[in-house]
């Protein structure tokens, strides 16, 4: 039998970010993770400012701004015409853009953070099968088993699970769910990104401690494309970010039934809604500044089809089984809130972990706010998600007429701040 005060079940960038949180503070913690080796791909890329003042928590947002790629604005387009822009320069004092990082590189600085504080406390290829919490003030028995098909027993004081949207604690727990498929289909994939999409925008002087300034600029890449462009075409989205390495995401909407992950799919799909036409490079067709090159299929490293839904727990609290992420709340990856408002449920739940030897703790309250912010967040996802859709001719025509209204005032300045995530309360 093992024992720790802290068992987390998942070793993805939520459940090792709260490890790390715990083992500053001193709690005795081990993560139990089924997969053997850590993804090479990843889905999330963006680290909004709420997840970079997280990252500082543990000392870890300036590696992953040398890392990543600092996103300053995004461009609007509306079936080939521009709507405006938005930058994130009044967005937030410290971190004055939305950072772009693969999330495997992301769990891979928290991994080696957390392995300097606590060697070997992550356990690969553990699935866990069993978790016994019937005894008040007895501690939780969690059954696992290893690949090799070794039996193993844990017990903690409290258990976490951060395993993910089909969470097995979640389910062992006895915590269900309220599911709402929306349909809405996408492809994604990364390539090269062999132009730029046009100069950088001016970048405001930094605060003296911000993170934002030449030296960070240097590091992630100063000559690197920092602009996001999204085109909200009449049979769906299509959106492209820079990522590190001189490539770019690329997502569209594929309508109401899934693709398959095909590469020549995605691209033409794009050069059909970017209006390519023959012989002409996108770049420069009349009315579209400043975009980037239509991708390259030779140069695919990535491609991944998802659909959107809304999963929200009915708890987050059983007995002593916790579960946050998207074991509690898995939402519309679209705005890329997801892993953010994970780590701010490991920011509030850190504290109450490291206080139960000092008495109860206040779980109740946790819950309750933890589920009103997954609340908040999906439904900014919904909304994001509804714009991109394909609309009628005369609700496009207003969508594209509100939007180009909004981003000639000071208002874009407003909408800077709602898409980095800036109305999010840590506490």
């Amino acid at each position: 039998m093992e024992r720790t005060e802290v068992l987390i079940v998942g070793a993805g960038p939520v459940g090792l970010f709260l490890a790390g949180l715990l083992a500053a503070r001193g709690v005795d913690v081990a993560v139990l993770e089924r997969r053997e080796h850590p993804p090479e791909h990843s889905r999330a890329i963006g680290l909004h400012p709420p997840a970079l003042e997280a990252l500082a928590v543990l000392g870890l947002d300036r590696a992953a701004v040398a890392e990543g790629i600092t996103v300053r604005r995004g461009v609007g387009y509306g079936d080939g015409r521009l709507l405006g822009e938005i930058t994130f320069d009044r967005a937030h004092p410290r971190y004055p853009f939305v950072l772009t990082l693969p999330q495997s590189r992301t769990e891979q600085l928290l991994a080696e953070h957390l392995e300097r504080l606590v060697p070997g406390a992550v356990h690969r290829g553990v699935e866990v099968v069993a978790v016994k919490d019937h005894d008040a003030g007895a501690p939780v028995l969690v059954t696992a088993r290893t690949v090799q098909g070794e039996t193993r027993h844990w017990s903690a004081r409290v258990v976490v699970g951060a395993d993910g949207a089909h969470s097995t604690v979640r389910w062992l727990a006895g915590i269900g769910v309220d599911r709402r498929d929306w349909g809405d289909s996408y492809l994604m994939g990364d390539f090269a990104d062999t132009a730029s999409a046009g100069p950088a925008a001016p970048v405001a002087e930094p605060d003296a401690d911000s993170v934002a300034g030449p030296a960070a600029d240097s590091a992630a890449g100063a000559t690197a494309d920092r602009t996001a462009v999204i085109h909200l075409h009449r049979h769906g989205v299509v959106e492209s970010f820079p990522l590190p390495g001189g490539q770019r995401r690329w997502v569209v909407h594929t309508g109401r039934q899934q693709r398959p992950e095909s590469v020549g799919g995605l691209v033409a799909l794009v050069r059909e809604r970017r209006g390519e036409r023959r012989g002409e490079n996108a770049s420069e067709l009349p009315g579209l500044p400043e975009v980037p090159e239509l991708p390259d299929a030779a140069t695919a490293t990535m491609i991944s089809a998802f659909t959107v839904y809304r999963q929200l727990a009915r708890r987050m609290v059983a007995g002593r089984t916790v579960v946050i992420g998207d074991a509690a709340h898995a939402i519309s990856p679209i705005g890329g809130q997801g892993m953010t408002v994970g780590w701010l449920d490991a920011l509030a739940l850190a504290p109450l972990l490291s206080g139960l030897s000092e008495g109860p703790s206040d779980f109740a309250s946790f819950e309750r706010d933890r589920l009103r912010a997954a609340r908040r967040a999906a439904r900014m996802a919904e909304v994001n998600m509804v714009l991109g859709r394909p609309l009628w001719a005369g609700v496009r025509r207003g969508r594209d007429t509100l939007a180009r209204a909004a981003l000639a005032t000071p208002a874009k300045y407003h909408l800077a701040r709602l898409y980095s995530m800036g109305g999010v309360i840590q506490r």
